[in-house]
């Protein structure tokens, strides 16, 4: 006797031969798919180094770059999770620790990069020179601290010049039309500057004791805590992509052309300024302190991040050459 075939036994069937059918191709895309690290970097020179990344990704990696225009909007998406990690100043960082924010500092990225340009033959030689003049500076960035703290090592404060909110790939442009008489800029304006016979160097502010400290590379906590596997893995491909980078000014240099759209002529001019870098040791440490101490002086915060967590030094440790 035929035994009835009924509809739950046809889907019992249908479940069972599915499993096999389609469970082992699943689990081999599941395995092959790679795991994609979106990283965000500001449309700068030196923040280059994420371009490079590429070369020295493991197997099994690949990696996004995503182009900002301030360093504020760089770190929010790493706040908001739309990138893993993020090139930005240190101002944007601290300003955002200090609000509470999970922001988490793992490498430096570059150092000095930044320079104080007037209109040439504008009679600005000197940073005394600026009072009552017309200035390009961006609220919230490494630039507009060492530039505060420049006027007050000369007698003068913010009141004595005439600040004008312009953002950084727009400084050079402003000052050719005359719409500005100098900037607080960073690479590559001030280059194309040089380069173009537009703009004369004023100074490049590296005299505070703050040094020369600028970009750092950041991630959020939540980052750290739940995959640390990756941070390793990510500071790896930094540290190799930004010592490539360091060591060979051709490739920088064609990078640099390519990403930022930049004539090499502005770029040669740029390149001496930057000091690519993604050591973190006591001496970035310090300078990140002194620094935020000069950012609570100048009300920009309320408070001081609490540099235990603020700063993790751990991974950049454990690849330092020996």
């Amino acid at each position: 006797m035929i035994k009835p075939f009924h509809r739950r036994d046809f889907l019992s069937l249908l479940t069972g031969a599915g499993a096999g059918l389609i469970a082992a191709p699943a689990l081999l895309l599941a395995e092959a798919a790679p795991t994609v690290i979106r990283v965000g970097a500001l449309k700068l020179i030196h923040s280059i180094a994420p371009y490079f990344y590429e070369k020295f990704l493991p197997a099994g990696y690949q990696v996004e770059v995503l182009p900002f225009e301030t360093p504020t909007e760089c770190k929010n998406a790493v706040m908001t999770k739309s990138a893993d990690f993020g090139a930005f100043g240190i101002a944007a960082a601290i300003l955002g620790a200090a609000a509470g924010e999970p922001v988490v500092v793992i490498a430096s990225t570059c150092n000095r990069g930044m320079a104080i340009i007037a209109k040439k033959d504008s009679g600005i030689n000197v940073l005394k020179d600026l009072k009552g003049k017309r200035v390009a500076l961006f609220p919230g960035t490494t630039q507009e601290v060492f530039f505060l703290e420049r006027l007050r090592m000369e007698g003068m404060t913010i009141k004595d010049v005439e600040t004008v909110r312009v953002s950084f790939s727009e400084m050079h442009i402003a000052l050719a039309r005359g719409d500005i008489d100098a900037y607080v800029g960073a690479e590559p304006g001030p280059g194309v500057s040089l380069s173009t016979g537009i703009g004369q160097l004023v100074e490049y502010p590296y005299s505070t004791p703050m040094g020369s400290l600028n970009m750092v590379f950041g991630t959020h906590h939540d980052t750290i805590a739940e995959k640390p596997d990756l941070v390793k893995v990510m500071i790896g491909i930094h540290q190799r992509a930004t010592d490539y980078a360091a060591s060979n000014k051709d490739a920088l240099i064609a990078m640099a052309a390519q990403k930022l759209g930049q004539k090499k002529e502005a770029l040669e001019a740029s390149v001496p300024n930057v000091e690519l870098n993604w050591r973190l040791g006591a001496k970035e440490v310090e300078e990140s302190k002194i620094y935020a101490e000069h950012m609570l002086a100048l009300k920009q915060i309320k408070r001081v991040p609490d540099f235990a967590t603020f700063i993790d030094t751990s991974f950049v440790n454990a690849v330092q050459p020996t």
